[in-house]
């Protein structure tokens, strides 16, 4: 072999290994350059939410998620599958959900054991409390005469009898009636059911279970094929978990979306940014490795970059991380709309610990001035107006698709992803219920019932838990460019 070939393979091979070098340290530095700017169908840039969340919104919600009045979370995680047949629950164990011990949950959350309570005494304005200001009224009654304990009693209270007048008997007809109509994005659990259970949403973290193949694809794709408005001309799957995607991959593939009416664009977005975000926490809290039956759980970063690397995901990595910040976007407006009906006095978030629930209170109000404050929110105004009688009917489309995506979630095999993906959906379907119910919520009265907007406790503890859910996955992206900087810096 002539002396000239070795060098020139040399020196083929070093090129090569400058290239790995080059490819290597650029690939983290894309990841970031892509998820910035201005989001679509908004004025807000992505730099203004990361600052807007780390400093302001991140610790506090964090704080909160803490407090016994949104840590325990009732749920019904036994309803069948109302669209096909299941394939089994999940046996791995980190699948599991450990409910909570009824001795565990405070005695005000166990006394308010249905969505709404109804008091038998001859005061017309009770009958019409909801659970949440009917606690408070009693607890007040409590501390100013001694003469009642605590909430709890307030739920014998809650019975109905014949002692009922003929306008809370209309007040209760009513308020049945208007529970089913439309404000509802979600399917609700029954909390009365026997299989409703109380979990421990502190105890059960959203990680990554192991949970994947056929029946985890078959619920994401139901999702996006047959309630994301799909146009017909559109052959490709929209489901990132789906095995072929043709030819059509890749950041081309999305000019359907241009096509199509804001609403509906938004819907996307909605589910794709929430998928996004449970993706992140998988990521984010791996199993990386179980030694002597003790689990390592961390940041895994060749299953981030799987999911969200524009090489590896042909550019659409960057827009599901894109429509993760426009989801958060969704969400900060309906905290920030929902506000005047946390700020009356006869709403209290109700445990039976008092000095805990005037500073659960008190840190909620403050985070809700925080939304308050932040200076580029979503304008939903813009959707849904148009011709009064279409935007009506395209509404209701809109709430019943969604509507069908929260009965999916019963359909999810493993126990601990369908607690987090009935939890973040019904937390989404709330903030949606809010953000079209502007004109109900403006006319609440300070001191007496809501008679056209009410939140269940369960509508709260999903609403503030999913919200901080969304915070949640901002913050771990944060960490995983800081991660690919760190990994980038030593391939140099």
């Amino acid at each position: 072999m002539s002396p000239g070939v070795p060098r020139a393979g040399a020196g083929q091979g070093a090129a090569a290994a400058v290239q790995l070098l080059v490819t290597l340290s650029f690939l983290p530095s894309v990841v970031e350059a892509q998820v910035t700017g201005v989001l679509d169908d908004c004025l807000c840039d992505i730099d203004s939410i990361d600052n807007f969340n780390t400093f302001k919104i991140f610790p506090k919600i964090k704080k909160l998620q803490e407090r016994d009045y949104f840590r325990y979370y009732k749920v019904n995680l036994k309803r069948p599958c109302p669209f096909w047949a299941e394939d089994g629950h999940c046996s791995i164990k980190d699948c599991h959900v450990e409910p909570c011990p009824e001795s565990k949950i405070p005695v005000g959350i166990k006394a308010g054991n249905s969505n709404k309570v109804f008091a038998i005494t001859n005061n017309d304005a009770l009958a019409s409390l909801s659970f949440v200001e009917l606690c408070t009224y009693y607890s007040k009654v409590a501390n100013n005469t001694k003469e009642l304990e605590d909430c709890e009693q307030a739920s014998k209270l809650g019975a109905i009898n014949s002692t009922l007048s003929n306008q809370s008997k209309e007040a209760f007809i009513d308020w049945a009636r208007y529970d089913d109509s439309q404000d509802h994005f979600c399917e609700l659990d029954d909390e009365r059911s026997p299989a409703a259970q109380y979990v421990d949403l502190l105890l059960n973290p959203e990680r990554y279970t192991g949970y994947k193949g056929s029946s985890a694809w078959r619920v994401w794709n139901s999702i996006y094929e047959e309630n994301c408005f799909k146009p017909r001309s559109v052959y490709r799957p929209l489901n990132p978990l789906a095995p072929s995607r043709g030819e059509d991959d890749g950041e081309s593939f999305y000019t359907w979306l241009e096509g199509l009416c804001l609403e509906k664009r938004v819907f996307y977005k909605l589910i794709s940014g929430l998928h996004a975000s449970i993706n992140l926490h998988l990521c984010a809290n791996y199993l990386l490795e179980e030694t002597w039956g003790k689990p390592s759980w961390g940041p895994n970063m060749k299953e981030f970059k799987r999911r969200f690397d524009p090489v590896e995901t042909k550019g659409e990595g960057p827009r599901r991380l894109k429509n993760l910040y426009f989801l958060y976007l969704i969400e900060l407006r309906a905290l920030s709309k929902v506000a005047p009906y946390f700020e009356r006095s006869i709403v209290d978030l109700y445990t039976g610990n008092v000095q805990e629930d005037a500073d659960t209170k008190t840190l909620l109000l403050n985070i809700f001035q925080d939304t308050k404050s932040f200076p580029m929110h979503f304008d939903e105004k813009s959707m849904f107006a148009g011709d009064k009688k279409g935007a009506k009917s395209l509404k209701e489309e809109f709430r019943l698709h969604f509507k069908n995506i929260s009965r999916i979630m019963d359909c999810v095999g493993c126990d601990k992803c369908r607690l987090w993906g009935k939890l973040q959906t019904q937390g989404l379907g709330t903030a949606l219920k809010i953000l079209f119910s502007e004109k109900e919520i403006q006319k609440l009265p300070e001191n007496s019932p809501s008679k056209g907007f009410q939140l269940t406790r369960q509508e709260i503890v999903a609403l503030l838990n999913a919200f901080g859910r969304l915070s949640t996955s901002i913050r771990e992206l944060q960490n995983f460019k800081v991660l690919l900087q760190h990994s980038r810096c030593q391939c140099i």
